[in-house]
């Protein structure tokens, strides 16, 4: 039974220069007129700046860190249905969605619903695992090697050539163009998230990004391109622009078709400058922190895999979204009064949201 007016648990408050999808989810849901859901915002910080936005939630709780484990986060969520009535859990970070997709069916046994992809189709995206993708005959990836130790990236490097890319695991990607660059990069990494490390050859063009929802029987619900036009000092996008690329939404199709995905995606593409192809540089399992430009756009992904989990009716193919469509980040301040901080530290939850005066 589909409720008239849904609790959907969003993670991801976190809004900072190096901002998680979470905020911009609710954004999309809140533009929806159809579903008018209630937004419970979960975060990890009493001070992710998405609990303290006037308008976008109807109410908070802080969760265990995804190092907990999944039975954690499965005692949590109970926790918040019991106090808030969740229908709906959205995970939106790469490091809780093994857990999120390992927990499903229990989820659903309790009444919670999420829409995640297979923990099969979710290894296959890992960075050590995604040149495997290069047996398609449609998709290409850039050679690569997870290294884990130094000698290993020195081996790698010399393979590859100068520059390349080297990665963490999770999440950070840096050009390098010597060995010495090279092995600093990847003591930042192994510091940081632990090993592997990946080796990526350079591919020197374009970036172009896609999101998209699956539904997990291979068909793509819907898809938005863009070319970033402005980068943070961490590589995030600052603005953006919305591109018609009838090759760019292709190829993100036969990567759902082929992994069979469910759920929020987003592929990181490369168009190469001197052959004209394309290659996937990564991908995402989950929404990137840009997906309120598929709003803005008029092709509102948030929205659509929200009606796909509750069972709701979603246009098949969705409306095209506005190519040329901006979107431009802004730093600005959030007023509160104390009781929200209070509410998050003393009790871990968060009552409803009231403007501040």
């Amino acid at each position: 039974m589909t409720p008239s007016r849904p609790t959907v648990a969003i993670t991801g408050m976190n809004a900072t220069d190096n901002p998680a999808p979470g905020v911009g989810i609710a954004r999309a849901l809140r533009q929806d007129p159809e579903i008018e859901p209630k937004i419970i915002g979960l975060g990890y910080d009493a001070l992710d700046p998405g609990f303290y936005m006037d308008g976008l939630l109807d109410g908070g709780a802080l969760l265990p860190y995804p190092s907990a484990g999944k039975l954690a986060l499965r005692q949590r969520l109970e926790e918040i249905r019991a106090r808030f009535g969740i229908d709906v859990f959205m995970p939106t970070l790469d490091s809780e969605l093994r857990a999120a997709a390992t927990l499903a069916d229990d989820l659903a046994r309790i009444g919670i619903r999420t829409l995640v992809p297979s923990v099969e189709s979710l290894e296959k995206t890992t960075k050590p695992r995604l040149p495997q993708l290069n047996n398609h005959p449609d998709l290409r990836v850039p050679e690569s090697q997870a290294v884990s130790s130094a000698d290993g990236l020195a081996d790698a490097v010399r393979d590859l050539g100068f520059p390349a890319v080297v990665k963490g695991p999770y999440y950070g990607a840096e050009i390098v163009t010597g060995e010495a660059d090279a092995l600093a990069a990847y003591h930042r990494f192994v510091a940081t998230w632990g090993v592997p490390v990946i080796v990526q050859r350079f591919v020197r063009g374009e970036e172009y990004n896609v999101a998209a929802v699956g539904d997990g029987t291979g068909a793509t619900v819907g898809a938005v391109a863009m070319r970033k036009m402005a980068l943070t000092d961490k590589g995030k996008g600052w603005s953006g622009i919305t591109v018609e690329n009838r090759a760019l939404i292709d190829l993100t199709k036969a990567v759902i078709d082929t992994l069979r995905w469910r759920g929020a995606i987003e592929v990181e593409c490369l168009r190469e400058e001197s052959s004209g192809d394309l290659y996937i540089a990564e991908i995402n399992p989950r929404f990137p922190a840009w997906i309120y430009l598929s709003a803005g756009a008029g092709q509102n992904l948030p929205a659509a895999a929200l009606k796909l989990v509750l069972g709701l009716p979603v246009p098949r193919p969705m409306p095209p979204y506005r190519a040329g469509t901006l979107f431009v980040r802004i730093s600005l301040d959030q007023v509160s009064d104390l009781s929200t901080y209070e509410q998050l530290t003393s009790r871990g939850v968060l009552g409803p949201r009231k403007a501040f005066p």
